[in-house]
C-alpha cells in the first residue's frame, strides 16, 4: 500500500510541478515565468511546436484552438500509462508500474470506455445540484472563519479549504475523521517537506482501504458507497480500481477547483468594472464563471497523450510514439476562435472553452467545478464589496507548472 500511494502521488506531483527545459531555439523562461505573454509571442509561429520538457523529453506543444480541440478526440493519441512510460529516455520515466494505469484518466478504450461508464453511473446517481445548501454551508463557514481586520490570504484561507471540505463531504468521509483527512490532503498541494509527504502517504494508506470497507458492509448517500455498490452488466470496480478512483476524484477535484477560485478572484480585482457588475447582478454568475474558465484556464495542458501513429497538424506531421501537450490556456485565447480574448467578458456569446478538455477524457466532475466556482465567487463579491489586493506583500505568481495555471498565494485586504 505504501509504495502504491508513492508511486501515484509521486507522478501527481510530477505532472503539476515537473521542470521545464525549453527547446533554446525557440522557446524561453516566458514558459514558466509569464505563460500569457508566451502564447502570445509563440501563437503567430502556427498551432504546433516541437520543444523539449522534463529535463530532456521531446514533445509537441499545440497551442491553436481548432487543432487542440481535434487532437483532445483524437483517437491516434494515447494516455496508457505502461506505454507512456516506455517513451521516456532511460532515468526519466519515473516508476516503471503502477496501479494509477487503472485510473480511467491514464486508460485508453476498451479500459476507458469501462470505467467511464461506471463512473459516469455514480455521477449521474446524486445530481451535482444537490450538492449546492453543503457547498453553500461550508462556503458561509469559511467567510465567516476570515479575519477582516488584517490581510490574508485567499488562497490559503478560503480556495484551499472550500475543495477539501466539499470532496469530504462528497466522498462521505465521517464527521469525526475530517479534519485528519484534510490534514493528509494537503501535504500533496504545493511545496512541502517530503517528511512530511511520507507522513501522508502512510496515514492515507491506512486509512482509505478501511473506509472502502467500511461503505461496503455499511453504505451511505455518498459518492465512494455509489462507487463501491456501482454494476453495469455485472461489471464493478476493482479493489485496486476503488482505490485508484478515489485517489483521482481527490486529486483531480481538488487543486483545479483551487485554481479557479484564486484565478477568477485575482482577474476581478484587477477590473473593478467587472467586479462591481458582478455584485450588483449575480445572475451573471454562471456565465462569469465559464469566462473564468476561459481567461484563466486551472490548468494549463492537458494531461500527457502520445501518439500511436503519425498525425498531421496544419503543415507538420507528428511522428508516432512522440508525447503532445495540448495547450489548454494557449486554446483558449486563439484570436481566431474569440474575439478580444484577453478581455474579461461575462456577455460572450458561444463560449466553448476547452478548459474542462474534450471527447471521451471531458472532465467529468466538470458540473461540480462550476457549482463551487459559482457559489464561491457569488458569496465573495458579496461579502467583500471593497476587497482589494494587498500590495504591502509581493505581487501574486503563479506556480511554475507544466500542468496547473493557479496562484502561488493571493494576499488581498478583505475590507479596502
Amino acid at each position: 500500500m505504501m509504495g502504491f500511494l508513492q508511486t501515484t502521488f509521486g507522478q501527481l506531483a510530477q505532472g503539476r510541478e515537473a521542470s521545464v527545459d525549453l527547446h533554446p531555439e525557440s522557446l524561453g523562461s516566458e514558459f514558466v515565468e509569464d505563460l500569457q505573454a508566451f502564447y502570445r509571442r509563440l501563437r503567430p509561429l502556427g498551432p504546433v511546436h516541437q520543444v523539449i520538457v522534463w529535463g530532456g523529453v521531446r514533445a509537441w506543444l499545440i497551442t491553436g484552438y481548432e487543432e487542440a480541440k481535434a487532437l483532445l478526440a483524437d483517437h491516434r493519441l494515447a494516455k496508457d500509462h505502461f506505454k507512456a512510460l516506455k517513451l521516456f529516455p532511460p532515468g526519466l520515466g519515473g516508476p516503471h508500474r503502477s496501479p494509477l494505469s487503472a485510473n480511467m484518466l491514464h486508460a485508453d478504450p476498451p479500459d476507458h470506455t469501462r470505467l467511464r461508464k461506471l463512473v459516469n453511473k455514480a455521477f449521474a446517481a446524486r445530481a451535482v445540484q444537490h450538492l449546492r445548501p453543503r457547498v453553500e454551508q461550508i462556503t458561509e463557514e469559511l467567510i465567516d472563519d476570515l479575519d477582516t481586520r488584517v490581510g490574508v490570504d485567499l488562497i490559503r484561507s478560503f480556495a484551499l479549504p472550500l475543495p477539501i471540505r466539499v470532496i469530504s463531504a462528497l466522498l462521505g468521509i465521517p464527521e469525526a475523521d475530517r479534519a485528519a483527512f484534510v490534514s493528509w490532503i494537503e501535504p500533496f498541494i504545493g511545496s512541502t517537506s517530503a517528511a512530511r509527504q511520507r507522513s501522508a502517504e502512510e496515514a492515507l494508506g491506512g486509512y482509505l482501504p478501511r473506509l472502502l470497507a467500511d461503505k461496503r458492509v455499511q453504505p451511505d448517500d455518498d459518492l465512494l458507497s455509489e462507487l463501491v455498490a456501482v454494476s453495469e452488466d455485472d461489471d464493478r470496480l476493482s479493489e485496486a480500481e476503488l482505490l485508484s478512483m478515489t485517489f483521482l476524484l481527490i486529486m483531480a477535484g481538488y487543486e483545479t477547483t483551487v485554481n479557479l477560485i484564486g484565478n477568477s478572484v485575482f482577474a476581478l480585482l484587477r477590473d473593478r468594472d467587472k467586479l462591481a457588475r458582478l455584485r450588483a447582478d449575480p445572475t451573471l454568475l454562471p456565465a462569469a464563471v465559464e469566462e473564468f474558465l476561459r481567461l484563466e484556464s486551472p490548468l494549463n495542458t492537458a494531461t500527457t497523450r502520445f501518439t500511436v501513429e503519425p498525425v498531421r497538424v496544419g503543415d507538420v506531421e507528428i511522428p508516432a510514439n512522440e508525447f503532445v501537450l495540448v495547450a489548454l490556456l494557449a486554446a483558449n485565447h486563439d484570436e481566431a476562435r474569440f474575439d478580444h480574448p484577453a478581455e474579461l467578458d461575462f456577455t460572450r456569446s458561444a463560449n466553448q472553452h476547452l478548459a474542462f478538455g474534450h471527447g471521451i477524457h471531458y472532465c467529468v466532475g466538470a458540473p461540480l467545478a462550476r457549482l463551487e466556482g459559482e457559489v464561491a465567487l457569488g458569496r465573495l463579491v458579496d461579502s467583500f464589496p471593497n476587497m482589494t489586493l494587498d500590495t504591502t506583500k509581493p505581487a501574486p505568481q503563479y506556480r511554475k507548472s507544466t500542468l496547473m495555471h493557479g496562484l502561488r498565494s493571493l494576499p488581498v485586504i478583505l475590507n479596502g
